[in-house]
């Protein structure tokens, strides 16, 4: 019997282990707590997280995406320069699910926030924490996000990324495994003192789900629009190199990992809902910052800015980063999307329809402040900083 199956049965008050027929196998292990312990090893949330959350974000809004992973390929292509330009702790504040996690372990923030429009994107990085709590390390983080047997200890945390994958990939899924999982999952959830909604409780079950049902071919997925053939699978994204050919997703090593984890088990990433261009999420981060003496060191904005000039909003986005205390170092991180219907950007790179793109926060308030940007192609060329 699998032993996260077995912290489940703890955790509903089920049988005792004891009717367990012998010890449980090291290869069946979920996470590196015992089953005796299970029970009592639900993390303990300051009541301060969930204030926070509360306290910051606004009213939820709609966008056409599922967003459970990046569309983003060349997510990493930054982290070379962001090494060179010597931006390390502060807050970082980023949008969108896990490529997050990446630029956080390289940064390694005091504390981040993850805002975004949609309450989904809350949960599901309500869900990441619930997965960095349970989980010692990275092959017991990818295995109860798939639904895997977790493997022996040993070599495991020194395994390469492709290690990991190859894993992932060759062991099958199990349908008790997986119905321990989404079940632990979701009392860890519970267990952070969030006031969630039955509806809020089902959209992470989806979440877990669809993770289990794709494995490591997830794909980004548009609401109404044909899926993009440039799209990533989760494999590639967990595979991709930085320009400067490192391997630097946060599953890449165990200490990026660990940067993370030691975050999140913090209570310091911090998931808010709120629009860039609202009247109030980024401006009470940057109060809230203010107030605790940090510095922002990276906003991480995607692709988001193009949607706020499309909608007419993107001058109260400019006006609300004013309000983040920043200095010289401090940087935005964006992504564009050229190809077909759009300009190749000058720092495109050869076989990604992506480019990530790097400005400091200073050259982006005083070109706005001169009379702004007078497309969305300015925008993410001006000023934008070279990343070779």
């Amino acid at each position: 019997m699998p032993r996260l199956l077995l912290a489940l049965l703890l955790l509903t008050a089920a049988a005792p282990i004891t009717s367990c027929r012998g010890p449980v196998p090291d290869q069946e292990r979920i996470t590196a707590r015992s089953v005796q312990s299970a029970a009592a090893q639900l993390p303990v949330v300051d009541s301060s997280f969930v204030r926070l959350i509360e306290e910051l974000s606004e009213p939820a809004g709609y966008f056409d995406t599922d967003n459970l992973i990046s569309n983003e390929r060349s997510y990493l292509h930054v982290l070379g320069a962001i090494r060179r330009q010597d931006v390390r702790g502060g807050a970082y504040i980023g949008v969108g699910p896990d490529q997050n996690f990446s630029y956080i372990a390289e940064v390694r923030p005091e504390i981040a926030f993850i805002i975004d429009i949609r309450r989904d994107n809350l949960l599901q990085h309500l869900w990441f924490k619930a997965l960095f709590e349970l989980a010692d390390n990275r092959v017991e983080y990818l295995s109860i996000m798939f639904g895997k047997r977790t493997p022996k200890r040993g070599r495991w945390e020194q395994a390469t990324i492709e290690e990991l994958v190859e894993y992932i990939d060759a062991t099958a899924s199990r349908p008790e495994i997986i119905e321990a999982n989404r079940d632990v999952v979701k009392k860890t959830v519970q267990s952070f003192g969030l006031a969630l909604s039955e509806e809020d409780l089902h959209t992470i079950e989806r979440i877990h789900a669809s993770f289990f049902g794709s494995g490591l071919d997830l794909r980004f997925t548009s609401h109404r629009r044909p899926p993009r053939a440039y799209y990533p699978r989760y494999r590639e994204l967990l595979l991709e190199s930085d320009l400067t050919d490192q391997k630097s997703n946060y599953l890449a090593t165990e200490r990026r990992f660990r940067v993370v984890k030691s975050l999140q088990e913090g209570n310091r990433i911090v998931p808010v809902v709120g629009d860039l261009a609202g009247p109030h999420a980024l401006r009470a981060i940057g109060r809230y910052l203010a107030a605790q003496e940090q510095t922002v060191s990276a906003i991480y904005t995607s692709n988001v800015e193009f949607y706020l000039m499309r909608n007419g909003t993107f001058d109260s986005f400019a006006n609300n980063v004013q309000y983040l205390p920043h200095n010289a170092r401090s940087l935005i991180i964006r992504s564009y999307f050229g190809g077909w219907y759009r300009r190749q950007h000058p720092q495109a790179v050869a076989g990604y329809f992506s480019s990530q793109l790097l400005q400091h926060v200073q050259s982006f308030l005083a070109a706005q402040g001169e009379g702004g940007y007078v497309s969305y192609f300015d925008l993410v060329t001006r000023n934008a900083l070279d990343l070779r």
